[in-house]
């Protein structure tokens, strides 16, 4: 798989399928895996694009501070090396705040937005809850954080399937490609210090916010807030979404994605 050098430091990229560009950015902790589950779905009709953000994955992880912003510019730099003049762009989490960014400084290159489980400005408890998940990694192994993250980001309904946290906790602790700890507290500093709230009315491309009913890390009021100052952006709440909706509900998700992109292809507009 490919990496290049963007912005002093290395970021891998992968690209599968052919069509018009889709980009996906993944959220605090994840890498690019993260999207494994509405690949299949969305590789038949599009060139999608993953990326590791700083700090995570295979992509470096300087041990200083990271911005959004900064990440933001990363994913530019990447877009610009592979070629991409404009993209659909989805975001999940720390990653719509990422697309956000991509949205209002590099507007040219973005052909549509969706912004899954996201936000503009976050609240005190969540402020609270993102600050803990990154200082936790210090002192706590990965099964034991894993433990902790995990009911913030799955429903009851997954927690009463037997066996299948203890596989989620498994699975995690044999990832190839753990996070560093300076990554994930420089990622969770990132996500504190970063607000589009004043500045969502520049949005001007067409916007999907999408948020799970169940989702009790990122609410569906953060998400509305999203669409209520986002210059005429759709909003969608699944009933049985949480936070981790791309994994227990990712057919639903790449059905809503497929929609709206359906909706704002070229093609359609031309």
């Amino acid at each position: 798989m490919p990496k290049i050098q963007v912005n002093g430091i290395d970021l891998f990229f992968d690209i599968q399928g052919t069509g018009e560009p889709l980009l996906l950015i993944a959220g605090f902790a994840c890498d690019s895996s993260y999207w494994s589950a509405v690949m299949a779905s969305l590789v038949k009709q599009y060139q999608v694009i993953r990326l590791d953000n700083r700090g995570v994955g295979q992509s470096s992880a300087p041990d200083h501070p990271y911005t959004v912003k900064q990440m933001a510019a990363d994913t530019a730099a990447l877009l610009d090396a592979i070629g991409i003049t404009q993209v659909h762009i989805a975001g999940h989490s720390m990653g719509g705040q990422i697309a956000q960014e991509l949205a209002l400084a590099y507007s040219e290159k973005v052909q549509s937005l969706m912004l899954l489980s996201s936000w503009a400005k976050g609240d005190g408890k969540f402020h609270a809850i993102i600050e803990t998940l990154g200082d936790l990694p210090q002192i706590l192994d990965i099964k034991l954080y894993s433990k902790v993250m995990l009911p913030w980001i799955f429903t009851e309904e997954l927690y009463s399937t037997p066996g299948a946290i203890k596989q989620f906790i498994n699975i995690a602790s044999e990832y190839p490609f753990l996070p560093t700890t300076h990554g994930l507290y420089h990622q969770s500093r990132a996500i504190l210090n970063s607000d589009t709230l004043d500045r969502l009315t520049h949005i001007c491309c067409p916007t999907l916010v999408v948020v799970g009913k169940q989702d009790i890390l990122t609410p569906v009021k953060f998400s509305e807030q999203l669409a209520q100052e986002i210059p005429n952006a759709e909003l969608v709440v699944l009933e049985r979404g949480s936070h981790g909706f791309l994994i227990e509900c990712a057919d639903t998700v790449a059905t809503v994605m497929f929609n709206f992109l359906t909706n704002h292809s070229q093609n359609r507009r031309h």
